[in-house]
């Protein structure tokens, strides 16, 4: 099921890539999936972490509320930029991850980096180190709400 779904992500995302939809190259690019994904099963590549289907249907609802944040984070960010005093309060914070996979550790990880303003900086054990380029973005990692949340999306409570 896993080799499936590998397959049919990688066709799609060569037929956007490509836009080219000539019976010669469908056929080449269904043999190349085909292979690869042949290939990567052979390997032992087409597992839980390496294919992760159940993150699906989490991703329905966190992906568009991470846009979201990324959206107010950037507005922040263009506000302290653009206002004339350059109100900014940058703060070095560590934050503990309740996530139980690295791919959960990940996902958290990058997810903050990806909001503007935040970056995480280094990781250790459940520990991250996040550079806030104000205050309140800090205070916002520490309250935990996007730890929840990537924790929903990784299948925890």
């Amino acid at each position: 099921m896993r080799a499936l779904i590998l397959a049919i992500a990688m066709l799609g995302f060569w037929l956007a890539l490509s836009g080219h939809f000539t019976p010669f190259l469908l056929t080449l690019g269904v043999l190349c999936v085909i292979g690869v994904a042949a290939l990567a099963r052979r390997m032992g590549l087409i597992d839980a972490e390496g294919v992760p289907i159940e993150l699906l249907a989490p991703a329905v609802t966190y992906f568009p509320w991470l846009f979201f944040e990324i959206l107010k984070s950037a507005w922040a960010v263009t506000r302290i930029v653009l206002s004339p005093s350059l109100p900014i309060s940058p703060t070095m914070t560590v934050v503990r991850a309740s996530q139980r996979t690295s791919a959960g550790l990940s996902t958290y990880a990058n997810s903050i980096t990806l909001t503007p303003g935040t970056i995480t900086v280094g990781l250790r054990g459940d520990e991250l180190t996040v550079h806030a380029i104000v205050r309140e973005g800090a205070d916002d990692l520490e309250g935990g709400g996007m730890d929840a949340r990537v924790r929903r999306f990784e299948g925890g409570k």
